[in-house]
C-alpha cells in the first residue's frame, strides 16, 4: 500500500482536525482526546458541510451546518440520519501521519 505523508500527530489538537487535499479531493484528519487519529473525507454526505470545522467528541465530528454526527471510524452517519463518507486509513509513526493513498485512487475510480 502506498502512504501518503501528511505531517506529524503534534500539528493536531487533542479534540481537533485539520483538512489535507489530496488529488482525489479534501480529507479531514481528526484526533480524539484519547489520541486516536482517523481520516475521513472532509464533506458532510447532508449538505457538504466542512467536517473538519465541527466539533470533535469521541469517535464522533458533528457538522456545523445541520449538526449531523459522523462516526470517525465508519464515515456513516450517526442516529436517524442516513448517508456516508470514505473513511481513509491512517498510520502512525512514532508521531508521523501517513493516509493510504491507493484507497483514495480506488475509491475514486
Amino acid at each position: 500500500m502506498n502512504w501518503y505523508p501528511i505531517g506529524k500527530i503534534e500539528d493536531i489538537p487533542l479534540r481537533g482536525a485539520r483538512c489535507v487535499k489530496t488529488p482525489q479531493g479534501k480529507i479531514g484528519v481528526f484526533r480524539t482526546v484519547e489520541n486516536e487519529v482517523f481520516a475521513i473525507e472532509d464533506h458532510c454526505p447532508h449538505k457538504g458541510g466542512p467536517l473538519t470545522q465541527g466539533i470533535v467528541h469521541g469517535k464522533a465530528v458533528t457538522c456545523p451546518l445541520h449538526n449531523w454526527v459522523i462516526s470517525l471510524e465508519t464515515g456513516k452517519a450517526l442516529g436517524a440520519d442516513e448517508g456516508a463518507v470514505r473513511s481513509i486509513p491512517v498510520k502512525n509513526e512514532d508521531g508521523a501521519l501517513s493516509i493510504a493513498l491507493e484507497s483514495l485512487m480506488m475509491a475514486a475510480e
